[in-house]
């Protein structure tokens, strides 16, 4: 089965003009750069008018942002659970309410909007850890992958790459079936989902498919191997939850004696092309595991601070080994920049000291490492063969202006928002110009609409 997406067109052959470029070290002035069937083909400096046809970019132009971690339907949760106290598992509820209202054609609309959203905020690729698979109650829809196939359409429509990583989700926790709103996301055994995931297949380099384990509560200790061997096997991106709750080390513990990175460490899930999604209440030894392992960290601080989550050890694992890469996960915000300094100004809080990371690092963050975390090793720089995927960000809004052009990368980082976008390109296709989607007219009202039809 292959999946359906709105064709991308003839490979697009361009020379865009940049009159600042983040080229992974440094700031350079006066950059033009040629595309060829959708890749870079040439970068020259020293360009300090744009060439005769090319497309002018005014900023900063960065490689295009990989948001990592994404439930797309969480974005219609925005605010609405901002009402009063609780915990992350009051906020669960809320959202499997969502849940259970969406079909294809509703997901597809919501995850239309929300993917037009972070292209408008820069992002080029995002990784969507999807698990709503089948209809309430559990029974499969005709098609069996017409929730993720909806994803990827959606991806397409809005102009951006996508990662769909397939999620298996078998219980409610150890030992406990799926409670009735999660009879739609789980496939009864690993086998049953690997079957199911098998039939997709992606159609171009703009879709990857990959895999997820939802994490440690939801898939049996027996049937980790199994989602780990049917990525390992495809040489897929596997992502994983991983110790988001102390709650859920808690229950590890008392199940299976251990912490849920020493039981996926048994299990042979972890690995290069592994990314543990927040890996925050960490003992040292877990920190070993994943460094040495070359396991991803992705690092999600707006959702993580907006469900009280905790601060992880992003640092302490970097330093480890872990490369790290950002997410915007619930969509509280859809927003790297802001991401990028909140891990920064959260271990700061923590430690008290200034200066974990450069400028320079956390871009790689929200760009090349998010990007390989995906399964783009390739992607996330300027230079010849890299996707042409790029973001250009404004130096002279309220928040930009006043530094000069050699620390647009800290003004970038530290101060601008995802509002600040102004270009994003991908594949050499200009998707937003000058701030406007060029595919989806009213990004607004589509995320209005979209949201409305799921609490009507």
């Amino acid at each position: 089965m292959q999946l359906t997406t709105r064709p991308a067109g003839p490979p697009v052959t361009a020379t865009y003009w940049m009159s600042h470029a983040w080229l992974g070290t440094h700031v350079e002035p006066g950059v033009a750069l040629d595309v060829a069937g959708g890749r870079v083909a040439g970068v020259r400096t020293g360009a300090e008018t744009p060439p005769s046809g090319a497309v002018a970019l005014r900023g900063l132009t960065l490689p295009g942002l990989a948001n990592t971690h994404s439930h797309a339907f969480h974005r219609a949760l925005r605010s609405t659970v901002q009402v009063g106290s609780g915990t992350f598992w009051t906020w669960r509820d809320v959202m499997y309410r969502a849940a259970s209202r969406l079909t294809p054609d509703t997901y597809y609309d919501l995850a239309r909007a929300t993917y037009a959203e972070m292209a408008l905020a820069g992002i080029t690729a995002v990784g969507e850890f999807h698990y709503l698979h089948h209809a309430p109650g559990g029974t499969p829809y005709d098609n069996p992958n017409a929730m993720g196939e909806a994803l990827v359409a959606a991806a397409a429509a809005a102009g951006i790459r996508i990662t769909l990583l397939d999620t298996a989700y078998l219980s409610a926790g150890f030992g406990r079936e799926p409670d009735r709103h999660q009879l739609r996301f789980s496939d009864t055994t690993a086998d049953a989902w690997a079957e199911r995931a098998s039939l997709l297949e992606a159609e171009d380099d703009r879709t990857v498919i990959g895999a997820a384990i939802h994490s440690v509560r939801a898939v049996p200790a027996g049937e980790l191997a199994t989602v780990a061997r049917w990525a390992r096997e495809r040489e897929a991106p596997l992502h994983v939850h991983l110790s988001e709750q102390r709650a859920e080390n808690d229950a590890c513990l008392a199940a299976h004696g251990c912490t849920p990175t020493r039981l996926l460490a048994d299990h042979g899930v972890l690995g290069p092309r592994t990314t543990g999604i927040h890996n925050t209440h960490l003992t040292a030894e877990d920190i070993e595991l994943l460094g040495s392992s070359r396991t991803g960290t992705c690092m999600c601080p707006t959702t993580e601070r907006d469900l009280a989550d905790g601060i992880g050890p992003a640092a302490a694992l970097q330093r480890a080994g872990s490369p790290l890469s950002l997410g915007s996960d619930s969509h509280a915000v859809i927003d790297l920049f802001e991401e990028a300094r909140a891990m920064e100004l959260d271990e700061r809080l923590r430690t008290h000291v200034r200066g974990h990371w450069t400028a320079a690092a956390l871009l790689r963050a929200a760009s090349a490492d998010g990007h390989a975390a995906l399964g783009r090793p390739d992607a996330g720089t300027l230079e010849p063969g890299a996707p042409a995927d790029l973001t250009t960000v404004a130096l002279d809004s309220v928040r930009t202006a006043g530094p000069p052009p050699r620390l647009a990368a800290e003004a970038a980082v530290f101060a601008a928002s995802a509002a600040d976008v102004r270009h994003t390109v991908v594949a050499g296709r200009h998707i937003v110009r000058d701030g406007h989607h060029t595919l989806v007219e009213d990004v607004p009202r589509a995320l209005a609409t979209a949201v409305a039809a799921l609490h009507s």
